[in-house]
């Protein structure tokens, strides 16, 4: 794992994984916009995966990541469910990983901020399979 590391003063330096770093400097920013980035704890993060795993849902090995493989009928119907997928992740200004090839979109999602889940890609999470269902 790579760690940050600052030097505060003279002679004082501290280091913080990636992973942390985000609930340290986040505070600064406005109170909604950091408490959705924030790293989730592990207790949270099991209650809220448990559910985003019973529609699909995996965790991406070696790497704090959601990944989700979607199959449309034709490649319009996979454009137009990314296309609203993009309006949604500009208006939450947390863009996914994604490729599409055809009828195919496969999905990461990841906060890059911490290095890790937070509840935006919960929340981004739960609009895409929403959004899935309706195509």
């Amino acid at each position: 794992m790579r760690w940050l590391m600052f030097t505060l003063r003279a002679n004082s330096t501290v280091q913080f994984p990636p992973s942390k770093l985000c609930n340290i400097l986040l505070p600064r920013l406005s109170s909604k916009m950091a408490s959705d980035s924030h790293w989730l704890a592990p207790a949270e993060r099991e209650a809220l995966l448990m559910e985003l795993k019973a529609t699909g849902w995996v965790e991406v090995e070696g790497r704090d990541a959601l990944y989700k493989e979607l199959d449309f009928k034709t490649f319009n119907q996979a454009f137009g469910f990314m296309s609203r997928v993009a309006l949604q992740a500009e208006k939450m200004n947390h863009h996914p990983e994604w490729f599409n090839v055809y009828n195919k979109v496969q999905i990461t999602l990841t906060t890059h901020d911490c290095g890790g889940l937070s509840k935006k890609d919960i929340k981004l999470a739960k609009f895409i399979d929403k959004v899935a269902l309706t195509m």
